[in-house]
């Protein structure tokens, strides 16, 4: 129950009570949850109380909020390691997620002041870009953008990235493995583009990844800019003292 004369606001003492239902499986991911006025009466708080535990739980990717019809237990967050060099394909097969991609663009262009830089791209060289929305057991997880270039890489615009990992046909066909990257993440709020492709709210967080890709002779071969559903991924690793 809520303690009334606990430091702690009314709305958080719930948020955590709500999270240890979920956290214990006594309510389980696609489970609808009580509503706002169901727990401001079983809890004999306001409703604006209940209101923005569950807002804040929506916020953290917790709970999933669907208008007309109430709210649910998200699923879980993919987690996706630091430490190791993985394609999303590789990545989403590794948690037992059926991975797919739908190209959005492909083309053969003037490459982006950011890209020429993080490519080290010549003057009146093109790239391949290559846009495709990331799908994780058919629901939309991120939007990436990748720049590409090497010697040979027009013919990259007869391949299906539909249905083939990009890291899968480079190695196969072109003999380009990845060896090292580099990459930066921060959080941002998602463009009206982004919402409707990833199909998340107007306003919601994303995860923003910028990534320069080398290959074992240390040469740049594509730049990625990616932006995640903050709702249902994550980033972690793992550090080391010394």
């Amino acid at each position: 129950m809520l303690d009334k004369n606990y430091p702690l606001p009314l709305y958080f003492q719930l948020k955590e009570l709500l999270r240890e239902k979920i956290a214990s499986g006594e309510w389980k991911p696609g489970d609808m949850v009580p509503s706002e006025r169901e727990l401001s009466e079983q809890y004999h708080i306001s409703r604006m109380t209940a209101r923005q535990a569950l807002r804040e739980l929506a916020i953290e990717g917790i709970l999933r909020r669907e208008p007309g019809r109430g709210t649910f237990v998200a699923e879980p967050k993919i987690e996706h390691g630091l430490t190791r060099l993985t394609g999303f394909t590789e990545d989403m097969k590794a948690r037992g997620l059926k991975p797919g991609a739908k190209v959005i663009r492909l083309a053969l262009i003037e490459p982006p002041v950011l890209a020429r830089r993080a490519l080290q791209i010549p003057p009146d060289k093109k790239i391949v870009l290559l846009e495709r929305l990331r799908l994780a057991g058919g629901e939309p997880i991120a939007l990436e953008t990748s720049h590409l270039y090497f010697n040979g890489v027009e013919n990259l615009l007869t391949e299906d990235f539909e249905n083939n990992s990009l890291y899968q046909i480079l190695s196969e066909k072109y003999h380009l493995t990845p060896a090292r990257a580099v990459q930066k993440i921060g959080a941002d709020l998602c463009s009206h583009r982004e919402r409707e492709l990833l199909q998340i709210p107007e306003g919601a967080p994303v995860l923003r990844n910028k990534r320069v890709t080398y290959d074992a002779w240390g040469r740049p071969f594509e730049y990625t800019e990616s932006a995640y559903r903050a709702d249902r991924y994550v980033f972690q690793a793992e550090l080391s003292a010394g």
